[in-house]
């Protein structure tokens, strides 16, 4: 992937500059901001925003946690301090459309903050990368992922939760990949383990962690790259992936980072 400097702008920086809102709010979340690995996705996503010439920005310190972690655990209270905190920054800027790598801040910013008076048109950066190629501002036939081995896992919050499953395929189709489906998948699709806030707890009691059947259903089809549209789902994937000791042969990816990369952006 290419070392150039990443171009990227404070909602404050970019309207006291051009005295306007951007196109699109980034919203980079929790994990896109502090977690290494997230970190990645953050920046390929960022990568392909400046490529396509999208105009757009970022909270930066503005932005804090959305509040999901807290109402999936039980802490109404604390989610909706959180929501309300985001919403006066986001209503003080006049912000009306958002991109979210994250599936998680994509539901609750999306169907969660309109009751409390947060209304916007939010987005998964899957569907704004479809809706990118739809445009012809973003191109992606071919490149170095061609007929490569490919299964898509699909977030819960994105799949079932938002009926999101197309865009992160059509995304991968154009790439020229073998895409192979597992046999839960779409509507029927299995849960990484991380969901309703266990991410941020160790698993009970069981036969098998979740996320270990999950990367089994995977490994089945023998894929080059587990592709994911989510940090949480990547972790638990990865981890999954070293449990059975096939790092050296199969990588997770999100679908930002496979587009950056195959295109070398």
């Amino acid at each position: 992937m290419s070392d150039n400097i990443l171009q990227v702008q404070t909602l404050a920086q970019y309207v006291a500059a051009n005295n306007k809102l951007p196109e699109v709010l980034f919203w980079v979340g929790c994990a896109g901001s502090f977690d290494d690995r997230a970190k990645k996705i953050t920046k390929a996503f960022v990568r392909i925003l400046n490529h396509s010439k999208v105009d757009f920005a970022v909270l930066g310190t503005e932005e804090s946690c959305t509040g999901d972690p807290a109402k999936r655990s039980g802490n109404e209270f604390l989610f909706q301090m959180q929501a309300m905190t985001n919403i006066d920054v986001l209503n003080s800027y006049g912000v009306k459309k958002i991109v979210t790598a994250c599936p998680h801040c994509f539901n609750t910013l999306k169907n969660e903050y309109p009751e409390l008076g947060g209304n916007y048109d939010v987005v998964h950066h899957t569907t704004f990368l479809k809706s990118l190629l739809d445009d012809g501002r973003l191109k992606v036939e071919g490149g170095s992922f061609k007929g490569k081995k490919i299964t898509f896992h699909d977030p819960c919050y994105l799949g079932r939760a938002n009926d999101v499953y197309e865009a992160p395929r059509e995304l991968l189709r154009k790439l020229e990949v073998e895409l192979l489906e597992m046999k839960k998948c779409r509507q029927n699709g299995l849960c990484c383990g991380a969901g309703g806030a266990q991410m941020f707890k160790e698993p009970e009691k069981g036969n098998k962690d979740v996320n270990i059947e999950r990367t089994e259903q995977a490994l089945e089809l023998q894929p080059e790259v587990i592709a994911a549209g989510c940090p949480f789902c990547n972790t638990m994937m990865t981890d999954g992936v070293k449990n059975k000791e096939k790092e050296a042969d199969v990588s997770v990816m999100d679908i930002a980072e496979i587009i950056a990369n195959a295109k070398d952006l």
